[in-house]
C-alpha cells in the first residue's frame, strides 16, 4: 500500500479482523474517535495516540444520537477524502468509518445514560447530548477494543464524562487527554469554526480572552459569581449569546462550594451568529 493511503474499513467484521491481527503480533492499539472534518487539533490527537501505541485507529462517524432535532447534523461538515489525506500525513494505521446501519442496526435500543460529570453545563442546553456521546463511545470502545483512547480537552466536559463512563463500567481502557490546540489568536480549533463569517471569525477569539480574564479575576480574589457575571456581560456586549460561563471543580465538574479549592476549570459556551463556540481553561 502507498504510504500516502490509509486503509478504511466499514464493517465491524473487517475492523475486528484487522485488530485481531495486530493483537496477534503483540501491538498495542490506540483509538481517536472523531466526527471527521479533521483539523490540526485532531491530528495532534493522532500523533499522541501513535506515540503511546503501536497501532492507531481513527473513527470517523457523525453520530446522530448526540444531535437534537434542531441542531446541525445534516449540515455538519463532511470531507472523508480530505480527512484520509490528512491522516496519511500523520501515519494513521486504520480509519473506522461505519455507516449508520452498521453503527445502529435495526432494533438498536440500548443507551448509556451518564450522570455526575454529565450534569449541567452542556446538558442544560443539549439534554440528549451526553447520552449520545456516552453510547457511541462505549460502542467504539467495544468495537475497537483499544488499549487507550485520546480525547481533546477542548471538549472538557465530554472528556470528564468519558473518563467517568470508563471508570464506572470497568472498561479496560486508558483515557488520555490532550491540551486544546488553538489558532494563533487563541481561538480553539473546531470543525464548526468553518461556519463563522469573516466578521465573526475576527471577533471569535474574545471568548478565550474572556476566559483568561475570568480566571485571573478569581485568582486575584474576586468571587466566582462576580467574575463570571463580568465575563458574561463582556461577551454579551460584544454580540455573543451566552449559554453559560461557569467555574467547576476540575476533576469532577461538581459545582464549586469552597472558593478556595483548586484546581478549578472555567468553561464557556456562547453563540456567535449561527455558530456555537465552546472553550475552557484551567484555573489553578
Amino acid at each position: 500500500m502507498s504510504p500516502r493511503q490509509v486503509k478504511v474499513v466499514r464493517s465491524l467484521a473487517q475492523l475486528r479482523e484487522v485488530v485481531r491481527g495486530w493483537r496477534g503480533a503483540g501491538d498495542r492499539v490506540g483509538l481517536v474517535p472523531t466526527m471527521g472534518a479533521l483539523h490540526e487539533g485532531h491530528l495532534s490527537l493522532v500523533r499522541l495516540a501513535k506515540a503511546k501505541s503501536g497501532r492507531t485507529v481513527v473513527s470517523i462517524f457523525v453520530n446522530p444520537t448526540q444531535f437534537a432535532p434542531h441542531e446541525d447534523f445534516t449540515r455538519y461538515p463532511r470531507d472523508e477524502a480530505g480527512d484520509r489525506a490528512k491522516l496519511a500525513s500523520v501515519d494513521c494505521d486504520l480509519v473506522w468509518a461505519p455507516d449508520l446501519a452498521e453503527m445502529y442496526p435495526t432494533g438498536h435500543a440500548t443507551s448509556v445514560v451518564p450522570k455526575g460529570a454529565a450534569e449541567g453545563l452542556e446538558s442544560a442546553h443539549r439534554p440528549s447530548f451526553f447520552v449520545g456521546v456516552a453510547t457511541v463511545c462505549t460502542k467504539l470502545f467495544t468495537q475497537v477494543a483499544p488499549d487507550l483512547a485520546v480525547f481533546g480537552e477542548k471538549d472538557y466536559q465530554q472528556l470528564c464524562v468519558i473518563r467517568q463512563v470508563v471508570r464506572d463500567l470497568d472498561l479496560p481502557i486508558e483515557i488520555v487527554g490532550h491540551p486544546t490546540v488553538r489558532e494563533s489568536d487563541g481561538l480553539a480549533m473546531s470543525s464548526r469554526n468553518a461556519y463563522l463569517t469573516g466578521e465573526e471569525r475576527a471577533l471569535a477569539p474574545l471568548i478565550h480572552q474572556v476566559l483568561l480574564e475570568t480566571a485571573a479575576s478569581v485568582l486575584d480574589g474576586v468571587r466566582i459569581q462576580e467574575a463570571t457575571r463580568r465575563g458574561r456581560d463582556r461577551l454579551a456586549a460584544a454580540g455573543f449569546r451566552v449559554d453559560y460561563l461557569e467555574l467547576r471543580e476540575a476533576g469532577t465538574l461538581a459545582p464549586v462550594e469552597d472558593e478556595s479549592k483548586r484546581p478549578l476549570r472555567a468553561l464557556v459556551a456562547a453563540w456567535l451568529g449561527k455558530t456555537r463556540l465552546i472553550d475552557n481553561i484551567a484555573v489553578s
